[in-house]
């Protein structure tokens, strides 16, 4: 064989096998505090406005879509409702969430992540998935792109999931309550979080998951998870055992399925959650 062919098909599996080890790690970022937002007041009865946003899902979002997996028509968005949805994510930057309780503080950083999402796949539409949408500083899709600034802070979607809702509040539901554009995603929820719904839409957003084959599927002794139980698999528990454990709780199926696994498998849908 010729040497100098060798050597490149050596160098290209080299860089290939890299490129893959830099998805796989940027797929899962560790959740780690940032302590700038670790602040909240507990008797504050602040409450931030989301009627922007809760008009444009329901205007966009279908929320009974046959698959069971909510579609946003990107295409239909007007003009006039881009200005919107451009302006609620302002006001949201005009907040300081460290004078919120600790309750707006969750609805306002879930509401701020999945509506900012949706103007990233807005301004770069057509797109059939989100991580084609890359920028230098974020070359592996939006999410390490740093995208606004809260009371000084520039802040990526990586930023607000990975350093602020996961680390700060520490419940593994959160997963299922922020939506990354896809159809392997869990849904974007048809209603805005609140202060005082949080704990409910998230408890149905999981139940709806896990009850759904992208998120659980049982076939024969495999057990098919969405592969969101595999990149942040310790929020759920310590090994495969913890996470089937946390997985039961909300599994309206056979549970004694649950109990025959002998192998766990992982999927993820990217395609875009859009309308049909």
């Amino acid at each position: 064989m010729n040497t100098k062919f060798t050597c490149r098909l050596v160098l290209a599996v080299s860089f290939f096998s890299a490129l893959l080890l830099s998805l796989n790690a940027a797929a899962a970022p560790d959740a780690k505090a940032q302590e700038f937002w670790m602040k909240h007041d507990p008797n504050s009865e602040i409450e931030v406005s989301h009627e922007a946003w809760q008009n444009l899902l329901d205007t966009y979002l279908d929320a009974g879509h046959t698959s069971g997996v909510n579609r946003f028509d990107y295409g239909a968005v007007t003009k006039a409702d881009r200005a919107v949805l451009d302006k609620y994510l302002e006001s949201l930057q005009a907040v300081d969430p460290r004078l919120l309780n600790k309750d707006e503080q969750l609805a306002y950083w879930i509401n701020f992540y999945n509506a900012l999402t949706a103007q990233v796949v807005l301004e770069e539409y057509p797109v059939d998935s989100i991580r084609s949408i890359r920028f230098l500083t974020s070359p592996f899709g939006p999410w390490d792109k740093n995208l606004v600034v809260v009371q000084g802070e520039k802040l990526s979607l990586n930023d607000i999931e990975h350093g602020i809702l996961r680390p700060i509040w520490k419940d593994p539901r959160i997963h299922f309550a922020v939506n990354c554009a896809s159809i392997g995603c869990p849904n974007l929820d048809e209603e805005v979080f609140t202060a005082a719904n949080s704990d409910e839409l998230m408890e149905a957003a999981a139940m709806s998951f896990i009850n759904h084959t992208r998120g659980v599927d049982v076939s024969g002794e495999t057990l098919i998870l969405s592969s969101i139980f595999d990149w942040y698999g310790g929020d759920f528990g310590e090994n495969e055992q913890e996470i089937v454990a946390y997985i039961a709780r909300f599994y309206d199926g056979n549970r004694q399925d649950l109990e025959k696994i002998s192998k766990i498998e992982y999927q993820y849908d990217w395609d875009l959650n859009k309308a049909d």
